[in-house]
């Protein structure tokens, strides 16, 4: 059966999740030959294409109507140029192909970065005024965005979803793991923070539900989250008691931090390959504000609700309540 749905990214961790869902309606983009050989040997269809380049010539394209774009680059600190190659270009080269192809559906991965601030941040919809963008990452989707949104031919959605986790996870929780084993963690504001996540298998749903969402709902974006808004002590302890580690904590007065955090990425930028710093404001105001997302544009238009609590993930995760 030829695939119809291309879902880019697919050697990453929700690209590849929604490739696997797709089975054989799906054909997956990546630009590692040696992740895309292994996705073959697993049974996927898969194609090699590095974007922001011209989409090769290939059999399994031949047949595409939609495209899911998880692809990206993903990261709270780096030069302004990285991200605008891989996210920006990256997705103009991706709709040039989509108009082309005559692709009816184009389902984009954002960020819900882009409403950072430093400052409490509950219940945020879709359509609040956007602040001066806080990250190089953030200003990158903000852009694909309006890319995007100009290409009403392609019939595009937005999706917004939170601080995804579940197997295959490289980022989120493997971090918490790494920090809560190095050292004592901070806690800022009397451990007041607080902040959805969401299970990579409610993602890959939402992802579904824009892929056969009605034309109106063209050129909307949706936030997606776990609907759970929980302390941060709370998700690291939860997350530390499935993998034996006792975490230590640290109140930290806030404003020497972010002022040391600042110091840390201008140092680091300095350097001819910048590396993320151990401190950054923005990951410093994940565990000091309060964060949330309103969902309730995706349940009403969409169709779509979160099925996975986090206690249910993280059992999940550490293969205590299935294979995730």
């Amino acid at each position: 059966m030829a695939a119809r749905v291309l879902v880019t990214g697919a050697t990453g961790f929700l690209g590849g999740a929604v490739l696997r869902r797709l089975g054989d309606n799906g054909v997956g983009q990546g630009r590692n030959p040696a992740l895309c050989a292994a996705l073959a040997a697993d049974g996927m269809k898969v194609v090699t294409w590095s974007l922001p380049g011209a989409a090769p010539q290939s059999p399994q394209l031949a047949q595409v109507d939609t495209i899911v774009h998880c692809a990206g680059l993903s990261s709270p600190f780096g030069r302004p140029e990285a991200f605008h190659t891989a996210n920006v270009l990256g997705t103009e080269s991706l709709l040039n192909f989509a108009r082309l192809q005559g692709v009816k559906r184009f389902v984009f991965i954002s960020s819900p970065s882009i409403y950072f601030t430093l400052s409490d941040q509950l219940d945020v919809p879709e359509d609040m005024p956007l602040p001066p963008a806080f990250t190089p990452y953030a200003q990158s989707k903000i852009d694909a965005e309006q890319l995007v949104r100009a290409a009403p031919e392609v019939g595009p959605i937005i999706l917004r979803p939170r601080g995804i986790y579940g197997h295959g996870d490289s980022a989120l929780l493997p971090r918490l793991l790494k920090a809560a084993t190095t050292r004592a963690l901070p806690r800022f504001r009397q451990g007041q923070a607080r902040i959805d996540l969401t299970y990579v298998d409610d993602v890959v749903d939402a992802v579904m539900s824009a892929i056969s969402a009605k034309q109106l709902q063209e050129g909307r974006a949706f936030n997606i989250s776990g609907g759970e808004v929980l302390l941060i002590r709370e998700i690291v302890e939860g997350v530390c008691e499935r993998a034996g580690i006792v975490p230590r904590w640290r109140d930290i007065p806030l404003a020497p931090a972010l002022f040391a955090a600042r110091v840390a990425e201008t140092l680091a930028l300095m350097r001819r390959d910048p590396r993320e710093p151990v401190m950054s404001r923005y990951s410093l105001g994940l565990f000091a504000y309060q964060q949330s997302l309103d969902i309730s544009r995706a349940r009403d238009d969409l169709g779509w609700a979160p099925r996975v609590g986090f206690a249910e993930g993280l059992d999940r995760v550490f293969g205590q309540g299935g294979t995730g």
